[in-house]
């Protein structure tokens, strides 16, 4: 893993990631847009609009799916300003979590995220007696 992640997660950010704290917890509609509920704390390559590449760290908590285009939305560390960012500019994404990189097939990688962290909430709910 590398060391500048690792530090992101022993930080007072990593409070962040506490999915019951900050975080959507059900899939919703919003107009257009279908969105999924996300946790994860990612370091991401991004080429913005203009074509300049920057790397982020951003405390992810949720994915826009839309009419044409995919959005990871959540707190960039840079800013410390929720943004939303286009997923077919994502280059290159690390899991801080797992150390897991992932340079193809991105919009994959984060749907079945989210819909593996979906299934573990249902799981949680249902221990607890409650149905969604």
């Amino acid at each position: 893993m590398n060391t500048h992640i690792f530090l992101m997660i022993q930080n007072p950010a990593s409070a962040l990631l506490n999915p019951g704290r900050n975080a959507p917890n059900e899939e919703r509609i919003e107009g257009n847009w279908h969105v999924y509920p996300f946790d994860g704390a990612l370091e991401i390559d991004y080429v913005d609009q203009a074509g300049n590449p920057t790397r982020r760290w951003v405390i992810a908590r949720e994915l826009k799916v839309g009419p044409g285009k995919m959005l990871l939305g959540g707190i960039d560390m840079a800013d410390d300003g929720y943004r939303g960012f286009r997923v077919d500019r994502i280059e290159r994404l690390e899991d801080a979590e797992t150390g897991i990189e992932v340079d193809r097939n991105i919009l994959d990688w984060l749907m079945k995220r989210a819909e593996r962290q979906a299934k573990e909430r249902r799981k949680a709910l249902k221990r607890l007696g409650r149905t969604i």
